[in-house]
């Protein structure tokens, strides 16, 4: 697929957009790849055990790979029931990230893209960095100075690791000082990372026998990847491959809860929340860029944005590690919030919850 070919559009004011902005001149929203090829199951690449098994329903062409998707759906059986937890900590750079990284670096390259920038809080960066070291893209990445010491170390591997003192958002106006020279690669504004994402959801749907289960629950920042379940979902029943759509269940940190905030007031976009302290890093996210889209996939599947505090995720962390998975503290959010899901959902309920982080990042050096 030609990268210029590709028509980029403003999902809130429909101005089109050129292949490496990254938000709307206009109106200054989040842009989205328009005329997606429709989901055919007969373009599945059966052979191929990565995410471009789906090649043929992407808007990029394959340049490089580290074999990033196929990963595992396994049940665990919690004390409420049996939940099937989708293994995304097992992507090449150890999260979810690598779906929409692989996606993004491949659309760049096309383009001849030879340097980027991003800001991340720690999965994106070393993500990001991961690919530009297999690419030869020079990257550099800004992260909050607090931001785990083990991700930290990974972006350096293959990128230069720039850090900033102060809340979340401070690395990203740096970032976006930067990327006035440079080109932002940004895992929140770019529609290519998030068409990466709806990969998830039709592995999801083929491992559970080509259906889709009652109800997915996904922790939630800038919601890349819940907001790629729900355009996933959405284009196997288009092709109509399912009649419904599951539940989608946004659980934020009460640290950092705007999406919450919003739900529970019956508005549309959401309301910034503090930076609060939490061990759930990973969704520290005041201003989610996509927000208006989180809280619309929420109403239109019937489900819930919830909060759960860090004595409930670390118990929650526990609780998976009792069953062998070694998912970081964000990837535990949606387990502490199972039991409101299911009552809510039903007790026969279908549950995947993706683990999105590799709690190895996060063990002590």
């Amino acid at each position: 697929m030609n990268a210029q070919s590709v028509p980029i559009a403003c999902a809130r004011c429909g101005l089109a957009a050129g292949p490496l902005d990254w938000c709307c001149a206009r109106c200054g929203g989040p842009l989205w790849t328009a005329d997606l090829p429709a989901f055919n199951p007969n373009l599945i690449r059966h052979e191929d055990w990565s995410l471009w098994r789906y090649a043929g329903m992407l808007p990029v062409s394959r340049q490089v790979t580290l074999g990033e998707g196929g990963t595992p759906l396994v049940p665990a059986r919690l004390p409420d029931g049996v939940v099937w937890m989708k293994l995304e900590y097992l992507n090449p750079s150890g999260s979810y990230k690598d779906r929409g990284t692989v996606t993004l670096v491949n659309h760049l390259l096309a383009l001849g893209v030879g340097d980027v920038v991003e800001d991340s809080s720690g999965n994106a960066g070393a993500s990001l960095a991961a690919y530009a070291g297999a690419s030869g893209i020079r990257a550099r990445i800004f992260v909050p100075e607090s931001a785990p010491a083990g991700k930290k170390r990974l972006i350096a591997l293959n990128a230069e690791l720039i850090e900033v003192d102060g809340p979340r958002s401070a690395p990203t106006a740096a970032c976006r000082e930067a990327a006035r020279a440079s080109v932002y690669a940004s895992h929140a504004w770019s529609p290519f990372f998030l068409a990466g994402q709806m990969t998830c959801a039709w592995e999801i749907w083929e491992q559970m026998g080509r259906r889709a289960p009652d109800a997915v629950l996904c922790p939630v920042g800038h919601g890349g990847l819940f907001l790629g379940l729900a355009l996933g979902f959405e284009r196997l029943r288009e092709a109509g491959l399912i009649e419904r759509l599951p539940r989608l269940y946004a659980v934020q940190s009460a640290a950092c809860d705007p999406v919450v905030r919003a739900w529970e007031s019956g508005l549309d976009e959401p309301l910034p929340a503090p930076e609060g302290q939490t061990i759930a890093d990973g969704i520290v996210v005041n201003q989610p860029v996509r927000g208006r889209e989180i809280l619309a996939a929420i109403r239109a599947t019937g489900g819930l944005a919830l909060r759960v505090d860090d004595e409930s995720t670390r118990a929650a962390q526990v609780l998976l590690l009792k069953h062998g998975l070694l998912a970081e503290p964000t990837s535990a959010v949606p387990v502490a919030a199972l039991p409101t899901a299911r009552a809510h959902a039903g007790l026969g309920a279908t549950i995947v919850v993706p683990l999105t982080g590799s709690g190895l990042k996060t063990l002590a050096h």
